[in-house]
């Protein structure tokens, strides 16, 4: 077999790869080097910026296949017919650490779907919870500023992450989930995802409803205790990584059922809760759930980097049949994804192969940019309308539109009858049992009691008395125990 010939990016032969270019035997490098020049200056630009949250990740090819019948619901390409397989790919992640941070740690975990559909990429971006701590992207920056590294300290401050809750009642129901026993998940493999927005499906006929997506995971859920996370973040920081890698190249596929709820449009605006809080879930015997198909993994990425790393996701990329809901998360959502994509990757991301669509070519008018290409041809014109056949508007649009009433302002009067911070955490915390009660309690107190401001410890402890006063006293009990030890 011939042997390869190394070269340098312009195709030239190299021909020492293990000694630089000297002025003598023992004289200083050559700048005329161009070899060696041009390892070094790549190897300086090898890292891109890591996205601000959700840096952690892990991801893996596969497929969706329908099961059941929704096409009177959505009248989505990829979901219109029993039997359909679509290919995926599909990004894990922690939230809060950086991208050298350990998986098995006590944080929400991402849950990225890309369908490469006939029709476009649809991108449904969410959690392995179906709520989370805020329901008004104005307050996300100061968030994940809390619950990140401190300005001085250079590390996660107890202090910070408290305080800002402390300020944030409505974050109650997402503590009471992440610090239960779902906190930590074994691996990725064994966890549940969810869409946890809010969106709207749209039929063949034009009739709306709105949906929640949640993946079940067929492996069962298996969760660690704090002190098995702690174990094995130590062991191998890389764990959900390892188990997802290696049980994909053992043939064993994970595998998700995609079952949704759906309320009908002319349900949401006399529902108790308000349907497109981010911080509520709809009750299944509201709206029981319903089985559309299997999602299978089956592909690791040949390259981390390029297929992971490079992987970008926006909840704006709908597909026929399906789009948004006033969720203002959501909203939010629709602009920053896409617009932290274009600041780490480029404006031309989408040209990568990991983000360009299968079964379609994109066609549109965007030109230039950093590491554009002229896939459109020489005859190709940079703007519409034109009389040279370039691509045009169906005037079709993607979903039915979305019902709007009052007056502009900041609103924060609520509208449904349920609409306060606690009702759903004391709900979630009294359908756990006395063993998860426990668990519960001494994970928010092993939290809390390290917070050096009492007025902060009784700000979060009033929230927890509020959703039920079982909750609220044995928190306040054990952090106290602790306190005084």
């Amino acid at each position: 077999m011939t042997k390869r010939v190394l070269t340098t990016e312009s195709g030239a032969p190299v021909a020492d790869n293990q000694n630089s270019a000297t002025a003598g035997v023992g004289g200083p490098l050559l700048l005329q080097d161009q070899h060696l020049l041009e390892k070094l200056a790549r190897f300086n630009r090898e890292r891109i910026p890591e996205r601000v949250v959700h840096a952690r990740g892990s991801g893996a090819y596969g497929y969706f296949e329908v099961t059941d019948d929704v096409t009177g619901f959505t009248h989505a390409d990829f979901l219109d017919s029993v039997g359909k397989r679509t290919e995926v790919f599909l990004r894990f992640s922690t939230v809060a650490d950086s991208l050298g941070g350990a998986d098995a740690v006590r944080d929400p975990r991402g849950f990225a779907v890309k369908f490469y559909t006939e029709e476009g990429n649809y991108d449904l971006v969410g959690n392995n919870t179906p709520v989370f701590f805020i329901k008004d992207p104005i307050k996300f920056p100061d968030f994940i500023h809390s619950q990140k590294r401190d300005p001085f300290t250079g590390k996660q401050e107890p202090d910070n992450v408290w305080d800002f809750w402390a300020h944030a009642p409505e974050a109650t129901h997402q503590i009471t989930w992440l610090m239960g026993d779902r906190g930590i998940p074994a691996s990725y493999r064994h966890m549940n995802g969810y869409g946890s927005h809010t969106y709207q499906w749209t039929n063949a006929e034009g009739e709306a409803f709105f949906v929640k997506y949640h993946f079940k995971t067929n492996q069962g859920v298996r969760s660690l205790s704090a002190e098995q996370g702690a174990e094995l973040a130590g062991k191998d920081p890389g764990s959900h990584q390892t188990d997802l890698l290696q049980a994909i190249e053992r043939g064993v596929n994970p595998s998700w059922t995609l079952h949704v709820q759906i309320m009908p449009a002319a349900d949401a605006a006399d529902y108790r809760f308000n349907p497109f809080d981010l911080t509520k879930v709809w009750p299944h015997r509201d709206y029981p759930l319903q089985r559309v198909g299997r999602l299978v993994l089956d592909r690791n990425p040949d390259n981390v980097f390029a297929e992971v790393e490079q992987a970008a996701f926006s909840p704006n990329n709908f597909v026929p049949g399906i789009g948004p809901s006033p969720d203002k998360m959501l909203q939010g959502r629709l602009f920053a994804y896409a617009d932290a994509h274009r600041y780490r990757l480029g404006v031309n991301h989408t040209l990568l192969a990991v983000n360009a669509p299968k079964a379609t070519t994109a066609q549109n008018y965007g030109r230039d940019g950093l590491m554009a290409s002229n896939a459109q041809g020489r005859a190709a014109k940079n703007y519409e309308p034109n009389s040279y056949d370039g691509p045009a508007e169906t005037g079709r649009p993607l979903s039915a539109p979305l019902a709007v009433n009052g007056h502009t302002g900041t609103h924060e009067a609520p509208l449904h009858t349920k609409d306060d911070h606690f009702y759903q955490a004391g709900e979630l915390y009294r359908l756990m049992s006395a063993e998860e009660q426990g668990r519960l309690i001494a994970n928010i107190a092993g939290g809390l009691a390290q917070v050096s401001r009492d007025d902060v410890i009784e700000k979060n402890l009033a929230h927890f008395h509020a959703a039920d006063p079982d909750y609220g006293k044995r928190v306040e009990e054990a952090v106290r125990a602790l306190r005084e030890d």
